[in-house]
């Protein structure tokens, strides 16, 4: 997720944008870039990779008496990582960082284009310093007033300009910007933690502002409060922030004309008749959810295989197969290894990953970023939404099939209804003291189904399994009894009246029955009510949240620490 910082009014301001850009590491960037004015004239330093790159640029210029200047870590959207797309973005007098999508930017070019203004990166960023400067007549706050009023979609602006060098100039929409104050100084940032040490009061930027500050609210006090935004746990940090990574994921993916993946293109896919993935833990369970979407949209055969597994059973591999491999950390053992065994027997490779310049990136032919920051907790959360919004998007890719409008409205079902989440907080505590759990599903939802016992089973230490909904006559509703906990996962969209009966025998049984759906059911015991949605996807994403928040209530309740669950490890590279 890009980071943006700014300061105003302290000396060596490049101190400052470098040593916050550090504390917005964790969001994850492929690039990084400062401007600051310098006895009023501009100066813009940028570097593709790590920050390490652009701090040795910087050291390599000098300054006279820079007192503001701005600065960005950029994850790749619209463009290649490269320093021309890097940010921040120049025109001939001004400079600009953004966070979000300019949704029309490709129109507002094109107006600029016929009027002899030209363009050097492939951004929609750009757009917006020469949009500014075109509209520049001697008033610079004139000029960003019009610029925001042209340009759609969410963003987060700061812009400085040689014409006006003692200010910056901030605007958002839809993408969070705080401006911090202490004693004239003036700082920006798009989350608490660069400010810390800094200012002792800030604004918190609601949508349609711009401008100057006008009222204050109080910091956290300190930098690891910050991090975790008032939170109990990164983990709960991270479920809340599930709907902005989302945003992130699918910005200059998910267009209205379609899926656009800027690291792939159609003819990597040709002579492609299947498709391998291979994975661990979560990253294994979002790949059964891209076999039931590619093979129902693509009408491509998709086989999901364990790494453990796979690396040892000398598999028939044959070149028609596309091999995936999705891994969070981009350094998992097993999945590496069986990367390797794909290449060496000549497949085409295509990874899923949250990390660049991981092990697994730089063996793969191909790479789709996650772009979800980084995850402090350890049991995956927006991780796992990430992996599974990417494999949507590509079953949609592969199918040429257009679903932009119920992505995002899959999107806006991850954000976090307080009063469910207070609901689910007073049924944990009706979930600690039976023999275990059972989550149950159909289709996509038994992945899911996979995923919440998972969950649960990692900070909770409950046993906990999924399974196929239709499976429990088969065999493990011999457990059934008022002592078995039940989280049943009902859509509306798939299969209903099946996963209904299923459900109801349970119940029958005197299984104790949590059902998580927009139709509540009699017999059940509990029960957490969704939106009514005409897709399935909307479902997935809201119930994901939900068992998340399940796992997460009940951990708590236990007196455990969520984000450091025993015997655990964030990235396994070792078997």
């Amino acid at each position: 997720m890009c980071g943006i910082v700014g300061v105003k009014g302290i000396k060596n301001p490049q101190d400052f944008l470098l040593e916050g850009l550090k504390e917005l590491e964790y969001r994850g960037y492929d690039s990084a870039g400062i401007a600051l004015i310098d006895e009023g004239e501009l100066k813009v330093i940028k570097a593709v990779g790590k920050l390490k790159n652009l701090e040795e640029k910087v050291k390599n210029v000098t300054f006279s008496n820079p007192t503001l200047g701005i600065g960005h870590t950029r994850w790749a959207t619209h463009g290649k990582p490269t320093e021309l797309n890097a940010h921040p973005h120049i025109g001939e007098f001004s400079a600009v960082v953004h966070n979000g999508i300019i949704e029309n930017y490709q129109e507002i070019k094109k107006e600029l284009e016929k009027e002899n203004i030209s363009f050097v990166s492939q951004t929609d960023t750009e757009v917006i310093v020469k949009l500014f400067e075109h509209f520049y007549e001697g008033d610079a706050f004139e000029a960003f007033k019009k610029t925001f009023e042209k340009i759609d979609g969410a963003y987060a602006i700061l812009l400085i300009t040689e014409k006006e060098p003692e200010k910056i100039f901030f605007a958002k929409k839809g993408s969070p910007l705080i401006v911090a104050k202490n004693e004239g100084k003036f700082f920006f940032a798009s989350s608490d933690a660069p400010l810390i040490g800094y200012a002792n009061t800030a604004h918190y930027v609601e949508d349609g502002e711009f401008g100057y500050v006008d009222s204050f609210k109080p910091l956290p006090a300190n930098k690891e409060s910050a991090k975790k935004g008032g939170f109990r746990f990164y983990m709960e940090k991270e479920i809340y922030e599930q709907y902005d990574v989302l945003k992130e994921n699918t910005l200059g993916r998910n267009t209205k004309d379609g899926i656009v993946f800027d690291e792939l293109d159609k003819s990597f896919f040709e002579g492609i008749n299947n498709i391998i993935i291979s994975a661990c833990g979560t990253s294994y369970h979002a790949g059964l959810v891209g076999k039931y979407l590619i093979e129902r949209d693509a009408k491509i055969r998709v086989d999901v295989e364990v790494a453990s597994e796979l690396r040892y059973r000398k598999p028939l591999l044959s070149k028609d197969t596309l091999f995936i491999v999705i891994s969070q950390s981009g350094e998992t053992a097993d999945t590496l290894e069986t990367l390797k065994m794909a290449k060496k027997a000549g497949l085409k490779t295509l990874a899923l990953c949250n990390m660049d310049n991981s092990s697994i990136v730089r063996e793969a032919d191909r790479t789709i970023l996650l772009r979800a920051g980084i995850e402090k907790g350890v049991a995956s959360t927006k991780a796992f939404a990430t992996q599974v919004m990417t494999l949507w998007m590509l079953s949609n890719y592969l199918a040429d099939k257009n679903e932009y409008e119920i992505i995002n409205q899959a999107i806006e079902a991850t954000k976090v209804n307080s009063k469910i989440h207070e609901k689910i907080k007073r049924l944990s505590k009706r979930y600690l003291h039976g023999h275990g759990f059972f989550f149950i599903g159909r289709d996509i939802f038994y992945p899911l189904a996979l995923e919440g016992a998972l969950k649960l089973k990692e900070i909770s230490y409950i046993h906990a399994e999924g399974y196929p909904a239709g499976e429990m006559k088969h065999g493990p509703i011999a457990l059934a009894d008022p002592e078995l906990f039940v989280v049943a996962l009902l859509s509306k969209n798939i299969l209903f009246e099946k996963t209904k009966s299923n459900i109801e025998e349970l119940a029958a049984r005197d299984a104790t029955v949590l059902t998580v759906s927009s139709e509540e059911i009699e017999l059940t015991d509990d029960y957490v009510k969704i939106s009514l949605a005409n897709h399935p996807m909307i479902e997935f994403f809201e119930m994901m949240v939900i068992t998340q928040l399940l796992a997460l209530e009940v951990a708590i309740r236990m007196g455990n620490d969520v984000d450091m669950p025993r015997n655990l490890a964030k990235s396994v590279t070792v078997e």
